[in-house]
Order: C-alpha cells, then sequence, then structure tokens
C-alpha cells in the first residue's frame, strides 16, 4: 500500500487489555518526552489510540482524534471505552458522519472542536479498489464473482464464549450449503475454535488471514458479507454489497439508515 516503515516500533505485541494499555502507556510517555511534539494525531478505537493519548494529555500535549464521535452504546465493546476516554481528553475530534458530531455534541464537546472530514479508510479502498480487483485472488480461491459470501469473525462477545460461537457456526453452515461462505480466519478466532470448540473446525470454506487487497477484492466480488467488524460494515456499503452483522449494535448506524447494513444479532 506504500505506507513507509515506522520510525518507531514499541514492540509491544498481545496481551491483556491492561497490559497492552499500560505498556504503550509507558513507552509513549518515553517517546513523547524525547521527541516534544507540537500535538498527537490518534486513530480509531483500539488500545493504543488510548495509551497514547492518556500519555499526551498528561504532558499537556494536544491530541486530534481521527474517527471520534462513534458510539455504539455499549459499554462491555473495550472499543466503546476506547473512544469515550479518547474524545474526552482530545483537543480536535475528526468525525467520520454527522452521527458523530451529534454524539459528541449530546456529550458537552464544544462545537468548535468538532470537524466533519469524512472518512480515510473509505478514501484508502477508492484508491487501492482498481490494483484489488486485478489480483487472481477469486481465481486462487475457485470463486466466481457474486456466487459466495464473506465472512469475519473476531469479537470477544462472539468468539470467547463457546455457545455464542457453536450457535453462529451451526447457522453458518447451514447457509453455506445454499451460498458458499468463504472464512479468512482471525488469530483470536483460531485460538477460541482449539479451546472452545476441542478444535472442531466449522464446515465452511476456511483461509488463512488474507491481505488487504485480496481481502478488498474477495468484498467487493461477493454476494452478501456476513461480519462482526465496524470497518466492514462502512467498507461493504462503500461498496454496495450487502452486509448482515452479526451483533447486537453498532456505532455506525449510517451503514444501517444509507447503506446497506443490516443488523442481525447473534441468535
Amino acid at each position: 500500500l506504500g505506507i513507509p516503515e515506522p520510525d518507531v516500533n514499541l514492540g509491544v505485541g498481545s496481551g491483556s487489555h491492561a497490559e497492552q494499555t499500560g505498556r504503550v502507556l509507558i513507552q509513549m510517555e518515553t517517546l513523547l518526552l524525547e521527541e516534544e511534539p507540537d500535538a498527537l494525531i490518534v486513530v480509531g478505537d483500539v488500545n493504543s489510540t488510548l495509551a497514547a493519548s492518556l500519555a499526551a494529555v498528561k504532558l499537556q500535549i494536544p491530541i486530534a482524534h481521527v474517527e471520534a464521535g462513534l458510539r455504539s452504546g455499549d459499554r462491555t465493546m473495550p472499543e466503546e471505552i476506547n473512544r469515550i476516554l479518547t474524545d474526552s481528553i482530545s483537543t480536535w475530534l475528526f468525525t467520520t458522519e454527522p452521527d458523530g458530531d451529534r454524539n459528541l455534541l449530546r456529550e458537552g464537546i464544544e462545537g468548535d472542536r468538532i470537524h466533519l472530514v469524512g472518512n480515510v479508510m473509505i478514501d484508502t479502498l477508492l484508491r487501492n479498489l482498481e490494483r484489488a480487483r486485478n489480483l487472481g485472488t477469486l481465481d486462487d480461491l475457485d470463486l466466481e464473482p457474486g456466487n459466495y459470501a464473506l465472512l469475519t469473525l473476531h469479537r470477544p462477545a462472539n468468539v470467547d464464549d463457546a455457545d455464542t460461537l457453536r450457535s453462529l457456526f451451526g447457522a453458518l453452515e447451514q447457509i453455506h450449503r445454499d451460498l458458499p461462505i468463504v472464512f479468512p480466519v482471525h488469530p483470536r478466532t483460531s485460538a477460541a475454535i482449539e479451546a472452545s470448540l476441542g478444535g472442531v473446525k466449522p464446515c465452511l470454506k476456511m483461509t488463512e488471514p488474507l491481505g488487504y487487497l485480496d481481502f478488498l477484492q474477495l468484498m467487493a466480488n461477493s454476494r452478501l458479507v456476513l461480519t462482526d467488524s465496524g470497518g466492514i460494515q462502512e467498507e461493504s456499503t462503500a461498496l454496495g454489497v450487502s452486509c448482515l452483522t452479526l451483533r447486537d449494535n453498532t456505532e455506525r448506524p449510517i451503514t444501517v439508515s444509507e447503506g446497506t447494513n443490516t443488523i442481525v444479532g447473534t441468535n
């Protein structure tokens, strides 16, 4: 994608939420003290977003949050906590959709700090779509355009609960009999299959995790996307591909009201 190597890699890796957040916080404080930046830009809702923001605000370094204002209303989601806390301490809040503006105003953020700028993730998708369409991904997986569904599954609420995961796979296997489901398996989900289901893999067309362009090619040519990912709800809407979201809520309601997305739950 033409992204340069990072100037600094904190090397934090995996771990519990506390471990990740704590390690990033400690290392970011050291880095910010060395670099003395005028501002910190953070993106999205992952643990490093919150940790880096906490390090900056305590050093009185202003923060710009890209993808601010998204809310699912579900505080059991770690990402929801990260979003709320990061927004509350950011100086500039860059939103992707009008719902984000409304959420922030409702939470008491001053209007002059909120800037509706659009969605950089969709900018990336549109810039790379033609490159993706020229790949041989479908041939490699023996797929025909419009004749398969694409599945992603990784959220703790879905994959860490054995009963929920078993129930989801049972329903998906029924769909697979009529419409092949391609399932690039997230490492977290692969570990859950081993731990919770005794390694019994679902009867789907499973693949290793895919690179961005290969996955974009699969998504653009699918008849249907099934996902618990927030970003894929937006990407499928931009592509005009029907999406069934395997969750009870979404922090991206515009994909439902203006796009192709339907929230179907996990039952």
